[in-house]
């Protein structure tokens, strides 16, 4: 897989742009809690106060809260408020914001930034609630007697703030009674966090607005509705990048897939037979297309989850112990559980993804071979047999895809188990602490929900378990294909072909074994064929001839010796010239969906329609394409199974004269034509392509007695060379092939 990600490169800049999408994503889907949090705690239960922090207060009220914190705690308050009375440059403005000013000066916050309100909250906070406490024992004696209070409470006129007596108290007396409140309250107060400080303090700043004259029951509704909003913003943003994430991904991932089925199918067509014989035909399709789609899934949703899982678990892990620090414990407990359960599915389940793509490669194999063989299946009635045989191959991957998947049916079950579990977990666990006052009912709220964002980022993580191990395997056979070299290479610095060459060719000491063979099949093979001249190739089946003919357009690379062209070792010029220079029919007619037209263009597609006509015209194909009703504009279906395989091999033919090339090899190319179309067709060839060397591989000897040269070949040796006069005198193998088919009044 890691062999692949240098074809990434072209969309770099896609990727880049998706992951910053995917950190805005996961930042907003990680805030989302975090504002709900702040509803239930602020909004709900605070009644919209976010901070023990009043941005007002009245001066007496002030002045009383005070007197509860230390010199330096009142230094640091003071500074952050300014007094504003009836002489104050901001009264006008003020007193509609705080009708209680007209009546009494007020203290309100300066424009200070979040680090010092933090700073504040506890002090403001502490402060506020000794005030609300001592203010609660005053109204209600028994529990003023029962904290100690009351001696020095006793005597309060019933309605009397208890505060408006501290003047009138000596000064001993006072400030015993302040030491005595501010020792209970460090006692119960040092044991809750700030947030909890806030949290109870929220209702005196409350009340203190109230007494200002502001509008408190408006302030619980704004503050849900604009967190609301921000939520909803967020919800949005979220749901944007998910959006473009997906566009990117997809615009990467199909761009990645076009690139890699475009780089496999040109290093396919350059393969040599070397190549072709290292991966079968069907595993060369399955990799192009099932082992590409696998790659162009697994990148989409790597662009999608693989870089997003992360984020959104390591943030989420960061948010939760910042609600509660207590409760760290259960989520990883959690991920152990869940790492557990992936590594074990996956330790049994990966040998098998391994077998899955080599299995499709089977089933291709066997209907590929079904289909294009369907004929002779039902003439030797093996219909049964190979139904078998598709039977087995679709047996043994439904089987592995079955086992794979009742492994991994498992997993979502029993993660959902352990999500649930968690939620269990937390809820018990936080109840006891918001009891404890050691948590806010919001944050519990909010670390359950980054739990479950953790979890199931490791859902998502395991999700790509699922096809990353047999994408992997997708991978390494695609690379596979892309990292084979050629056996046969055009040189660095080509030599190319004398003009007015007339495509002389000559094999020079010539041995040849096939790739990872151990002997050669070829055997000093020496002669030249002459422009002009027909040379054709007999001898016993397995002898080499199609061996031979195959050296000469390089789609084998000769082991010892030479092949020249006009004088040219055919190693030292580009495959492309060579090419050029040779019109190739093989044993196997190969055609192209299509038109008859179009086939015969294959060969030259500027080919004018009196050239495409002559070429059938030579190949004897005229006829039967006039026949039909649209003549050279009649389809041809794949493979060309609508056609004879006479039509077939003639329009091969043909399409090979339609290039005028130089040489021409006909590789047994005459098999399926009867002796008077043979011979029609030969006489015409050399009426049309005197000046060019022919070459023929043929078992027939009809079709070779008028050759200039005839090479006989045995076991890969050349065991005669000559016209058919002096082979039938001079070459025993020759004269038995020749007896085999005429009688000795037609070879004479």
């Amino acid at each position: 897989m890691l062999r692949l990600v240098k074809y990434l490169k072209p969309y770099l800049l896609l990727i880049l742009i998706a992951i910053a999408l995917l950190f805005v994503q996961a930042n907003a889907d990680l805030a989302l809690p975090d504002y709900m949090s702040n509803i239930v705690n602020y909004g709900i239960q605070q009644g919209g106060v976010e901070n023990a922090v009043p941005v007002a207060i009245r001066k007496s009220e002030m002045d009383i809260a005070t007197l509860f914190m230390s010199d330096q705690d009142k230094s640091a308050v003071m500074a952050d408020y300014a007094l504003v009375d009836q002489s104050s440059a901001d009264y006008t403005a003020d007193v509609k914001l705080y009708p209680q000013l007209a009546k009494e000066p007020i203290y309100v916050l300066k424009n200070v930034d979040k680090a010092e309100i933090t700073k504040l909250n506890p002090i403001m906070g502490k402060a506020l609630l000794v005030m609300t406490f001592v203010r609660q024992m005053a109204a209600n004696p028994a529990a003023a007697q029962a904290a100690g209070f009351g001696s020095y409470l006793s005597k309060v006129p019933a309605g009397t703030d208890i505060f408006s007596l501290f003047p009138m108290m000596p000064p001993a007396v006072e400030t015993q009674v302040i030491t005595m409140i501010k020792t209970m309250a460090d006692q119960k107060l040092n044991t809750l966090g700030d947030s909890m400080i806030v949290q109870m303090a929220a209702g005196s700043v409350k009340n203190e607005y109230g007494a200002l004259g502001m509008d408190t029951n408006s302030l619980q509704t704004n503050y849900i509705l604009r967190v609301g909003a921000l939520m909803l913003l967020l919800t949005l943003l979220s749901g944007a990048c998910t959006i473009a994430v997906g566009f990117f991904a997809a615009r990467t991932a199909a761009g990645l897939a076009r690139d890699l089925r475009r780089n496999v199918f040109e290093r396919v067509e350059n393969f040599s037979s070397t190549e072709f014989d290292k991966f079968s035909t069907a595993s060369l399709i399955t990799r192009s297309t099932n082992d590409i789609t696998q790659i162009q899934m697994v990148v989409i949703m790597m662009m999608r989850m693989v870089i997003y899982a992360p984020i959104i678990g390591i943030g989420g892990v960061i948010r939760a112990v910042g609600k509660s620090a207590n409760m760290w414990w259960i989520i990883a407990l959690a991920v152990v559980v869940l790492l557990g359960l992936i590594l074990t599915v996956f330790s049994i389940a990966l040998p098998k993804f391994r077998s899955i793509q080599n299995l499709i490669d089977r089933l291709n194999l066997v209907m590929r071979e079904n289909l294009s063989g369907m004929m002779v299946i039902r003439a030797f009635n093996m219909q049964k047999s190979e139904e078998n045989r598709f039977d087995k191959a679709n047996q043994d991957l439904t089987g592995t895809l079955l086992f794979i998947n009742r492994v991994m049916v498992v997993m979502m079950p029993v993660m959902m188990l352990v999500m649930n579990l968690v939620m269990i977990t937390i809820i018990w666990v936080g109840a006891h602490q918001v009891a404890d006052s050691s948590i806010q009912v919001g944050d519990m709220m909010a670390f359950m929900q980054y739990a479950m964002q953790i979890l199931f980022a490791f859902l998502m993580l395991s999700m790509m378990f699922i096809i990353l191990p047999r994408a992997s395997v997708s991978g390494d056979r695609i690379a596979a294909v892309l990292d084979t070299e050629p056996h046969i290479k055009d040189p660095e610095e080509p030599r190319q072909f004398p003009a007015g060459a007339k495509g002389n060719i000559e094999f020079r000491n010539v041995n040849f074994r096939y790739p990872g063979a151990e002997e050669d099949v070829l055997h000093d093979i020496n002669f030249t064929a002459k422009p002009g001249q027909t040379t054709a190739f007999i001898g016993t089946t397995g002898s080499g001839k199609s061996t031979i003919v195959s050296l000469i357009p390089r789609f084998y690379e000769v082991s010892e010796g030479a092949v020249l062209v006009d004088g040219i070792d055919i190693r030292d010029v580009a495959q492309h010239d060579l090419h050029e220079r040779i019109g190739f029919v093989p044993q196997k007619s190969s055609l192209f969906s299509g038109t008859i037209e179009s086939n015969l263009r294959y060969a030259d597609e500027n080919a004018s329609d009196d050239e495409l006509k002559l070429a059938a015209d030579i190949a004897q194909a005229s006829e039967f394409i006039s026949s039909k009703p649209e003549g050279l504009q009649s389809e041809v279906a794949q493979g060309g199974m609508n056609l004879s395989g006479g039509q077939k091999q003639r329009m091969a033919i043909a399409r090979a004269l339609v290039k005028k090339a130089p040489i021409y090899i006909f590789d047994d190319s005459f098999s399926a034509l009867d002796y008077k179309t043979d011979a029609a067709l030969r006489k015409s060839l050399k009426e049309h392509t005197g000046s060019s060397t022919l070459l023929i591989v043929t078992q027939r000897i009809a079709t070779i007695k008028n050759a200039e040269q005839i090479i006989v070949l045995d076991e890969g040796r050349i065991v005669g060379k000559g016209t058919h006069q002096e082979l039938m005198k001079d070459c025993e193998v020759y004269r038995g092939i020749a007896l085999s088919q005429l009688s000795k009044e037609e070879l004479a």
